[in-house]
Formats: structure tokens, sequence, C-alpha cells
């Protein structure tokens, strides 16, 4: 009876089985369709599955797809693969049959285009730097100056008594500083003439630098012809301690580290007295060069942003008397200059992708020069307030827009025989820009932006359009194109004159060709700048009588090549920089149109740093060669109608290292003392034979020589200054 009943429920049971088993087959639903690229390329491999289900597929040889689920309903379908955006669709099961599914290139990959036109990157988290913060400092021929190392980068030209960027044939006043995204108002310490500055801030706090050549974003302004933007290191790695023991100073760093904030500081004192005195030069110093000087980084981190105070003040001094070819005695020259830039910025993230940067600067700088009889005290004090607000609508297109105030105060009082004169201004200048990001694919990206300004001096208002494009031309190499209006204000040398003059204005066109791989880098650029409304004045310098006009105008155009391999020999590193440069204008007080002094043909540069391990040692080599700049020769009928003979330069350095932080280091400019000439000075009043006689424009000295101790102290036992020698 119990085996009947059994038999009875198993029979039960297959009866129920075959009755149901039609509505189980019913409720399982196919999904289908196909996965290709936006040209109709299929894709081997896509994952595809329902959201939250373990139901799923991957696509054929063909991209067809199938499989089967028993979920019902509403249901989302995921789609992805490596290398292309992540694409869902949410609708009912019973629709999700014969899909024709396109997938978009993620653009967020390495792979994706940079726009790259009149920009050089020099930051270890960039995709394409062309420069290492290491570059900055180890460059032979840069003596610890971020912008002696950026004269050895295509697009700059060789003015050795200046020692400022000159670039693609724009005067150094048409460069702009910027350091965390606020403007420097004076970044060079001051000197006297044929003698070349140097940049004011210190290498060692900073871990980013953007140097553009042309065409940069609308978010910078009064800046003609180039931007270097300075970032300083968002965090530091340790606390730690760096002495620095010198031929010509001392130097000492802290940076102290706590969970949310960190601080760093350095100090430094310069005084060239021992130097000179070991070592003497072509001037006649009465006080040589002295400067003592120190900066500060504060960062704070919150919870979606960061704070950064930025601080730095230093004072320089000195006096001398240099050789003039119509005083016996020379002129007299004394200089004491007190400086202090001090800035705050936060960036941060709000919510919906949005980012907000805020900042402010001020700058307080004051000289007061004795130049023969004549005594001239400036005060300038300066400040910048930028707001910013960038939006990621998507990973293909973002869009950021802000405003920014300049504010100038400038007042020089000027005593000479007889006669006192009290000069100055009061410059105002608002600005609003925006600018758009637009990746298409991987392989082409546009920038769009527009900036706008009034002067409040000059009551006039500029609108300045600029716009970039970029197309991959294959997996390493690829094109950039960029062209944009850029407008800038008469210096001050200028406005303490007059301001009844116009904004000075260029037109950049630019076309770039990039190839990255294997860790070399090659760059070619061509472009030309126009411009207008220069300043032109009529008498031989800018005095209260001159009459000053917006009428000049001129052009620059030219190629610049870039070459850089670590790859090819062992342990050793260089690079390769040319530029060719044509440039005429007609401004200050040219009589007619010609080629500036401050832009010659030709330039070359060349370093290179090799690693000994055996030796614990790096060697670095520098030359650089600049074609002649021309000059006026009174005693034959022109304007600017000679040049100078060819500039050259051999500079090498070396660094022990004694221990994992403690390193020798000594470097030497010019090798082989070639004789130099900066340019030629005339007199004013010619001889009995009617010629005007001259004296060559020497540099103080053909050679300089550094020798160094630095000494790092830090929790690691390891780090050391290396990176900033």
């Amino acid at each position: 009876m119990k085996v009947l009943k059994n038999q009875i429920t198993i029979i039960f049971l297959l009866i129920l089985l075959i009755t149901l088993m039609p509505f189980v087959a019913f409720s399982q639903t196919i999904i289908s369709g196909t996965v290709s690229e936006n040209n109709g390329t299929p894709i081997l491999g896509a994952n595809i599955y329902l959201e939250g289900t373990y139901d799923g597929t991957s696509s054929d040889e063909n991209g067809n797809f199938s499989f089967e689920t028993s979920e019902g309903g509403m249901q989302t379908l995921i789609v992805s693969f490596l290398s292309f955006e992540e694409f869902s669709i949410s609708k009912d099961v019973s629709e999700m049959k014969n899909l024709q599914i396109k997938l978009r290139e993620d653009v967020n990959s390495l792979e994706t285009v940079v726009i790259s036109a009149g920009t050089f990157e020099a930051s270890d988290n960039s995709k394409v730097s062309v420069l290492k913060p290491l570059d900055v400092v180890t460059t032979a021929s840069a003596l610890g100056d971020f912008v002696g190392a950026l004269q050895t980068l295509p697009g700059t030209t060789t003015v050795a008594e200046d020692g400022r960027l000159f670039v693609r044939g724009g005067d150094a006043d048409e460069t702009q500083i910027f350091i965390d995204g606020i403007r420097v108002f004076t970044p060079y310490t001051p000197t006297t003439n044929n003698t070349p500055t140097r940049g004011r801030y210190s290498p060692f706090l900073f871990d980013g630098i953007t140097f553009s050549t042309g065409g940069y974003s609308s978010e910078y302004g009064q800046a003609l012809s180039s931007v270097l933007l300075l970032n300083t290191i968002d965090e530091p790695v340790q606390e730690k301690t760096d002495i620095s023991i010198m031929s010509v100073g001392l130097g000492l760093g802290n940076t102290q580290k706590w969970e949310k904030a960190s601080l760093s500081v350095n100090a430094s004192y310069i005084n060239l007295a021992p130097y000179i005195a070991l070592l003497p030069d072509r001037n006649d110093w009465e006080k040589p060069y002295e400067a003592a000087s120190g900066e500060t980084v504060f960062r704070r981190k919150f919870e979606n942003g960061l704070l950064k105070i930025y601080a730095a003040f230093d004072t320089t001094n000195f006096e001398l008397t240099q050789e003039d070819i119509d005083l016996p005695n020379g002129i007299h020259y004394q200089l004491n200059n007190n400086n202090f830039y001090s800035n705050a910025s936060y960036s941060g993230s709000l919510s919906n992708n949005w980012k907000l940067f805020g900042g402010v600067s001020y700058s307080y700088a004051k000289t007061k020069l004795t130049l023969a009889n004549d005594k001239i005290n400036d005060l300038e004090n300066a400040a910048h307030l930028k707001f910013k607000l960038r939006k990621h609508f998507s990973s293909r297109f973002k869009m950021s827009f802000g405003a920014e105030q300049f504010l100038t105060d400038f007042t020089e009082d000027f005593t000479g025989e007889n006669i006192i004169i009290n000069l100055g201004f009061n410059n105002n200048i608002s600005a609003a820009f925006t600018e758009a990001d637009i990746i298409f694919t991987k392989k082409v990206a546009l920038k769009l932006g527009v900036r706008g300004e009034y002067s409040n001096l000059f009551k006039e208002f500029t609108f300045s359009p600029r716009a970039s494009f970029a197309i991959k031309t294959g997996k390493d190499s690829q094109l950039s194109i960029a062209y944009g209006d850029f407008y800038q204000q008469p210096t001050n040398t200028i406005l303490k004159y007059t301001q009844d003059l116009q904004a000075q204005k260029t037109q950049h066109y630019i076309a770039n060709y990039q190839y990255v791989a294997n860790n070399r880098i090659f760059r070619a650029e061509i472009y030309r700048k126009e411009y207008k409304n220069l300043v032109t004045y009529d008498t031989e310098n800018p005095v209260f009588s001159s009459d000053f006009t917006s009428n000049g105008d001129g052009f620059a155009q030219g190629l610049d090549l870039f070459w850089r391999d670590n790859k090819t020999f062992k342990d050793m590193d260089y690079w390769v920089s040319y530029s060719y440069l044509d440039s005429e204008r007609e401004y200050q007080n040219y009589p007619i149109i010609a080629t500036p002094p401050f832009a010659n043909t030709h330039n070359l540069s060349v370093v290179a740093k090799y690693w000994i391990e055996d030796w614990k040692s790096q060697f670095g080599f520098s030359y650089q060669f600049g074609s002649g700049r021309t000059y006026t020769n009174p005693n034959i009928e022109g304007f600017l109608q000679e040049k100078t003979k060819n500039y050259n330069s051999v500079s090498l350095n070396w660094a022990y290292l004694i221990s994992p932080q403690k390193i020798l280091y000594a470097s030497i400019n010019n090798v082989f003392a070639f004789k130099n000439i900066n340019g030629y000075q005339y007199s004013r009043i010619p001889d009995a034979n009617g010629n005007f006689n001259r004296r060559a424009l020497l540099p103080a000295a053909d050679q300089f020589f550094f020798v160094g101790f630095f000494w790092t102290i830090s929790d690691d036992g390891v780090e050391n200054q290396l990176d900033n020698l």
C-alpha cells in the first residue's frame, strides 16, 4: 500500500511538471542584438548583462549577442568594453530584441588627444610633459632658476644681459607669471644694466609648470606673448629639513606635516662679496649684490577642497660704478629693493560635478634707485582677485567661466638737478571669461573661449575670442592648431607719464605637430603673431615731454623644433631645441619698422644629463647658441642695420651623492670663456673726424663658478635635494 502511494505521488508530480513546462518555457525571454563602434565596426568580446542579475553573455566576432532571462518587466541592460564608454538602456525585457548598440570611445583614456599648440608642460602628473620639475633645476646653464631652464626650450630668445623670458619676438614685458593661477606683478629680482636678472621664486616649492608660448586659455589675460603658470606642491611626502651651504650664500628649508595640513618654509641669504673678492668681474663694485629672501606655503585639506596660502619676501641692495663711453669716471648706480608677494587660493568640488576656484594676491614693491645724480623712488601696490566655476557636463563636454579684477597703484618720485617730479597712476581692469572643452572622440578635441576686459584707466572694452583644435594622426602623433586675440596695457614706465593710450594687441596663429612614444617626444610648431596699437614716442627714452601714441605695429613668425630622448642611451637624458624667428616692429622711438635687438633669428639649445652609478654622480651639459642681434651704428646710414657676433656658451655641472642625503654640487657657466658681446654703446658726440666712438657691452663676467653642499634630514633617511640641483 505504501509503495502504491509513493508511485501515485511520483506520477502526480510528473503530470504536474509536464503540465507546467509550457508555462516555464514561456517565462524565458531572449535578449539579442549587435554591438559595434560608431563607425559600424563589430566589437568582439563586449560584456552584456542585465543589471543586478547573473544573466548575460559576450558578443561574437560579428558583434552579435543573444541570451535568455527569466526576468520580466522593466530592466537595465549594461554593455561594456575596454577603452569604450559604458552603455546602458532601461526598458521592458520584451522589447530587448535585435538591439543595435553603438559604443563610444572612452575619452578619459591616456590615448585621448591633448590640445598642445603653444604649450609646454612640466609636471609629473601631466600626460605629455616635455620637462619635469627635476629638469628646471638640473639644467647646467640655469643655475637653479626656473626661467633659466625655460630658456632652453624653443620659442625663447637668448638675451644674455637681461635674464627674463623673451618669447617669439615679444618683449620680456609681454610674458606674465602666475602662481597657483594668481598673477605675480613683480616676478624678477632688480638688477643693473648689462647684468641678467633672476626669477624671485625658488623652484623648491613647485611641482608643476605650464609654459605657454602662445594660444593660451581665455582664463589668462594682460599678456601679449606668453604666460608661465607655476603650481605649488599640493601635499608634501614627509617632514624634512634642507640645509644649503653655497659659494654665494646659505639656505634653509623645513616642512612640517599634520593630518590635514602642512607647512613649508624656505629662507636664503646671498652675498656676492666673497665671490667677487676672489674672482673680480668688469664692474667697479662699492657694495656687491646682497639679497635675503624667504617664502612659505601653508596647505589645509577640507572634505571637498584644498586651501593654499603662499607668501614670499625678498630684499635686495647693491652699489657700483659702471663704465660709460661719455663719462670718464663712469656712472654711479645704487639700488635698494623690498618686495612682498602673497596669495591665497581655494579649489574644491561642489555637487553635480561643479568645481570651484577662488583666489587673491597682493604685491608690494618698493625701489630706491640712485643713477648718477638722480634719485628715483618707486612704490607699487597691486592686487589680483579671481573666481572661477567649472562644470563637467559629461566626459565629452566641460565648461568654465569666471571673473577677475586687477588693481594697480603706482607712484614715482623723481629728484634731479633743480627738478622734482611726482608721477603715478591707478589702474583697474575688470575681466570676465568663459571656455568650453569639447571632446568629440579620442582623436578629435576642440577648445573654444572668449575673454572680455574693461580698463577703467583707458575707458576701453576689449573682446578676445580664442580657439584650439587637435586631431590624432596616429597612435602616438597628433596635429593641433590655435588662434587667439590677446591684449595688454602698456608698462608702468609708460603709464606713469600718460594714460591717453589704447591696449596693445596681438593675434596668434599656431600649427603644431607632436609625436610621443617610448620615452621620446618630438614637437614641431609654426606660428605668426600680428601686433597692433604698440606704444610709440618721439624721444630717445620715454619722458614727461614725450609725444606718446598707440600707432605702432609689427609681426613675428617662425618655426620651433623640440626633441627629447631618455631611452636610446642608458642612464642618459637629453633634449635639443631650435627656433627660427623672423620679426619686425615699429614701436618705441623707431623711425622705421625693424627687427628689435632682442629678436635674434636662430636659437639652439642642447641639454644632456648622465648618471654614473659607480661614481654616484650626475653630470650635466648645456650648450646655447644665438645668432647675432641687431644694433644701430650711427657711423653708417640706417637704423638697427648691423648685428653682433653670434652668442655661444657651454655649461657643465656635477652632483655627487656623498651619502643618500648629502650632495656635493659644482657648476661652471661658459666653460670655454667665449667672449660674447651683448651690443655696443656709441658716444653721443662724434670725434674730430666725425666718427662716433663705441665700446662693446660685455657681460660682467665671462664665466660663473658655483659650489654647494646640500643636506636633507628626513624620516625615511633617503630623500635628498638632487631634485633641486
